[in-house]
């Protein structure tokens, strides 16, 4: 019997990974789902229409749901964490207040970014640790942001741990359909930290055609990603949209500046699903699902549970422990590149030597997630601003103080140390 357990189960989120797991059941055969969340009313309209979309694609499996986290991962082979700390009024904090120094607003990356592994990281390894008692030999599938600080809590804490982020495998689908070849004929040459990536080479065949694929559709994929195509050409890779916030980062801010977040947009966009989910009559992921984010999450996610529940050793796109990896990180650094994944986790793939270009500022960000995994273990007001410090989005002194009180303000009710 396979079970599976979903903490954060009634986001909205859920119904893109119900239905892969619907649609993908050869590939992990489900006996058994669980939905946890603490909020009962939105669990009750998100697993209605989990088991409604179980039935209509024939799915034999059971769905139940409850707000109790230790019966919902008993007996779970693998447990999925998608939570948000605070909701979507913490994350809209996390995008506006940065703006008043004139940093980026974000809710992964920059002083937002920090907020949010504050307060996630403490309340992720409460729920791994009870995990661990009731199922020492159970996975966790870590989808929860900031992944690299998260996976790195967990894994240094001694877990069963892989971290998953849907970049990669957008990249993946983006570039095939490009290229006008099936998805699995494309792989990535994929490496970075956690939304800080870049695609260094797309295989198709055996052979590197990610120069003819900017040379032919250069444009699409900068508009895709924001960025100039010059860029793109210059470089020579593909960056990840989260270095925008990087190689653009004042046109970025004001643009920020003068918008609602994306927080706000998705708070709107969650009640409308919401009372889509309340209709008895759907058994189908509404179209409006496919603009709220998470993009192929579901594929993902069935792909790296199957492979550590069944001992694949398939390739995928994850974060884990550098281990050596990149020889400039120290080997407890998370890092997201292709890893070979069994019954025994993760196995990063050799990586050809970076470029100081993409190297030096992989390293900065490590040394900032270093500083906020301990901010976020061990608390105090010097601890968050030395992350910030560090930071190279923000990297001086007087931004750092203002940016430390700004987020303690807005995030005493989360942080126990505050």
């Amino acid at each position: 019997m396979l079970k599976l357990t979903v903490v954060g189960g009634g986001s909205t989120y859920t119904p893109e990974l119900v239905d892969g797991f619907a649609r993908l059941r050869d590939v992990l055969p489900l006996e058994e789902l669980v939905l946890v969340d603490p909020a009962a009313d939105r669990l009750e309209l998100v697993g209605g229409l989990a088991r409604r979309i179980f039935r209509r694609q024939g799915h034999p499996g059971r769905i139940t749901w409850t707000a109790d986290l230790d019966a919902g991962v008993d007996g779970a082979d693998a447990v999925l964490l998608q939570l948000r700390v605070g909701g979507q009024a913490a994350r809209n904090q996390d995008e506006t207040w940065p703006l008043e120094c004139g940093c980026v607003g974000q809710e992964t990356t920059g002083a937002g970014g920090l907020a949010k592994a504050l307060r996630t990281v403490p309340v992720v390894l409460d729920i791994a640790e009870r995990v661990r008692r009731r199922n020492p030999g159970a996975w966790i599938v870590d989808f929860t942001n900031p992944v690299g600080i998260v996976t790195r809590a967990l894994l240094t804490a001694g877990h069963r741990a892989v971290g998953l982020c849907n970049v990669a495998i957008g990249f993946q689908r983006k570039f095939a359909r490009l290229l006008g070849v099936p998805p699995e004929e494309v792989s990535l040459e994929h490496v970075g930290l956690n939304h800080l990536t870049w695609e260094r080479a797309v295989h198709v065949g055996g052979r590197d055609v990610l120069p003819g694929l900017l040379a032919g559709h250069g444009d699409a994929i900068a508009a895709d990603l924001r960025m100039p195509r010059e860029l793109l050409d210059r470089l020579g890779v593909v960056p990840s949209y989260y270095l925008r916030y990087f190689y653009q980062h004042d046109a970025v801010v004001r643009e920020l500046g003068g918008k609602p977040s994306r927080a706000a947009e998705v708070a709107e966009m969650e009640r409308r699903l919401l009372d889509l989910y309340a209709d008895p009559a759907l058994d189908e992921k509404p179209e409006l699902l496919g603009k709220r984010g998470g993009a192929f999450y579901s594929e993902a996610a069935v792909a790296l549970t199957s492979s550590l529940l069944r001992d694949t050793g398939d390739v995928q796109v994850v974060n884990t422990f550098n281990n050596g990896t990149l020889p400039f990180l120290p080997d407890d650094a998370v890092i997201e590149v292709p890893a070979s994944v069994d019954a025994q986790g993760a196995h990063p793939l050799p990586v050809r030597q970076l470029e100081p270009l993409y190297a030096g500022l992989i390293a900065n960000v490590t040394a900032y997630e270093h500083l906020a995994l301990e901010a976020a273990l061990e608390g105090g007001r010097d601890r968050a601003f030395r992350a910030l410090l560090a930071h190279p989005l923000i990297g001086q002194a007087e931004y750092a103080d203002r940016l430390t009180d700004s987020l303690l303000a807005h995030n005493r009710e989360h942080l126990a140390w505050a």
